[in-house]
């Protein structure tokens, strides 16, 4: 009887929209406080590229020190829920520029 491996499962998991992260799309390490905020050392967690992206367009890096320290923080940030129940539609591996820039340290 031949085995299969749910690759899926080993995957890790976005904290931000908490789907798979296939290894074959941009991922990056953010830091759950800011580096420039006191954050270098600290806790750090891995997501999609465009989840953390979305991220840093919509928050300060102020704004997330003192108030979206932690994945259901920013979860519950309005822009960021639309964000994550549009991206929700699309598969884990989907690839999307931001738009805007990244706003002002």
């Amino acid at each position: 009887m031949a085995r299969t491996l749910d690759t899926q499962a080993e995957d890790p998991i976005c904290p931000l929209y908490r789907r798979p992260i296939p290894p074959d799309v941009p991922q990056s390490l953010r830091h759950l406080i800011p580096k420039l905020k006191g954050g270098k050392g600290g806790p750090v967690v891995l997501m999609h590229h465009i989840c953390h992206r979305e991220i840093h367009a919509t928050l300060t890096e102020a704004e997330l020190a003192r108030d979206y320290a932690t994945p259901e923080a920013l979860r519950a940030h309005p822009r960021l829920a639309k964000f994550t129940a549009w991206v929700s539609k699309r598969p884990p591996s989907f690839r999307s520029k931001v738009p805007g820039g990244m706003r002002k340290r």
